[in-house]
């Protein structure tokens, strides 16, 4: 089998599984091309499967929508009912929701989409307790490489982590974590050549806006829009300035903040809000924006790996890098043992923290570093934030993901870990978990 036609199982494949058997719809949401259609069908091969990217299917449901339902689920019995591209039918959810009303099956309807098809809040508050969203990501770098999903998180969230329980992480050097920003997560784009897939991924971004956007909200100005998406490629790990961002692509503030809303709804960004503590005034309360993929960043920057030699543009990995750590982090969160949630943490004399994980009563403090070494200088901010800032009544950990190969402790819970360390193993014992 080549590798353009090669199948990576996919890490979310025992949480779709437990959403079938628990919830009456199964609505799995992201990227256009991501492999949603592929997962569903490969997992639930039984079903019954439609696609309403068929503009026949897609007006028939539109003018009888209880009526095709019905009809389709005729001789289902226990499988469940597949509608790819759920979020085309307006019509869907009411019905939806009024046939999963008179009927109590677990695993009637899983729905795909690149957008989530229950938009209104009345009918996604009827549906809970009925209703499982989940979240398929362009594909980690352990999806990519075959091995189990990450378990650092959990790692990290631990009263005190040992680097006796991580494994030696892969030996990576600078140009292998440039390749694979490079290449990205989609799963047939990746494989092309360079020049092959750049020109894909810009496509992509074309089509995105000319087709999904409006199954979101009538965009007057797609054009701009598109400008917008390569102003968020250029600022990928930055909070944004959205006067500066109106300014530049000749848009009204609150549209500038409309379409950003569409882009995160479309999994093309991911916002990380502001973590605070809720007794300090000085913490900045803006959000970071990260590019989702980073393959379709370089991409609309037309970087390619000479963009990163030492006579041309170094720093230019240092955002990439830390979107790709974002990534991978919440790629893995569904697979964790408990919930956690992502953040970064900015004061007004410039302290920062790349991202906050929290735990509840623990907090995990991740910086990222594009360069090969590590000093105790580069935990300064993760020291005043853990000791005498916002995280002194917590437990914290401090991890710094650095280019270089060793695993290394700079004591009172605080690691230096190569960025391989992401899908690498992880072997926790129950009696260190907090």
């Amino acid at each position: 089998m080549s590798e353009i036609d090669e199948y990576l199982p996919r890490h979310l494949i025992p949480e779709l599984e437990d959403a079938l058997a628990s919830a009456r719809v199964v609505n799995l949401i992201g990227p256009r091309q991501v492999g949603k259609t592929t997962l569903v069908r490969d997992l639930f091969g039984h079903g019954h499967f439609v696609t309403l990217d068929d503009s026949p299917v897609l007006a028939a449901i539109d003018a009888d929508p209880e009526g095709q339902l019905v009809s389709l689920m005729e001789d289902l019995e226990s499988a469940p009912l597949i509608i790819d591209e759920a979020q085309r039918s307006k019509k869907l959810a009411l019905v939806i929701k009024r046939v999963v009303d008179a009927n109590r099956r677990k695993g009637q309807f899983v729905l795909t989409g690149s957008s989530n098809v229950f938009t209104t809040a009345e009918v996604a508050d009827s549906l809970a307790g009925r209703m499982r969203t989940l979240k398929l990501w362009p594909l980690s770098a352990a999806e990519i490489k075959k091995v189990p999903v990450s378990r650092l998180m959990d790692w990290a969230m631990q009263r005190t982590p040992s680097l006796t329980q991580i494994a030696d992480p892969e030996l990576a050097s600078r140009r292998d974590y440039i390749e694979l920003i490079l290449t990205g997560g989609f799963p047939e784009t990746r494989t092309l050549p360079l020049r092959s897939r750049q020109r894909q991924y810009r496509d992509y971004i074309d089509a995105v806006v000319d087709r999904d956007v409006a199954d979101v909200m009538p965009v007057r100005k797609p054009g701009s829009l598109r400008v917008l998406i390569d102003q968020m490629a250029a600022r990928t790990a930055q909070e944004i300035n959205v006067s500066e961002l109106a300014k530049l692509t000749k848009l009204q503030r609150v549209t500038v903040d409309q379409y950003l809303d569409i882009l995160i709804r479309l999994s093309l960004i991911t916002k990380l809000g502001a973590w605070t503590s809720g007794e300090s005034k000085r913490e900045i309360k803006q959000p970071k924006y990260h590019f989702v993929d980073t393959g379709i960043a370089c991409a609309l920057r037309r970087f390619t790996d000479v963009t990163f030699s030492i006579d041309n543009n170094p720093e230019a990995l240092g955002g990439l890098l830390e979107s790709f750590v974002v990534g991978q982090l919440q790629r893995a969160l569904p697979m964790q043992d408990a919930d956690y949630r992502l953040y970064h943490w900015r004061s007004a004399d410039q302290r920062e923290i790349d991202i906050v994980a929290d735990g509840g009563s623990q907090l995990a403090l991740f910086e990222v570093k594009s360069s090969a070494s590590v000093t105790m200088s580069d935990f300064r901010h993760l020291d005043w934030f853990a000791k005498e800032g916002p995280g002194r009544s917590r437990s914290c950990s401090g991890i710094v993901f650095y280019t270089g190969h060793k695993k290394l402790t700079f004591g009172e819970n605080r690691f230096a870990l190569p960025v391989s360390s992401l899908w690498g193993a992880v072997e926790l014992g129950s009696s260190d978990a907090s």
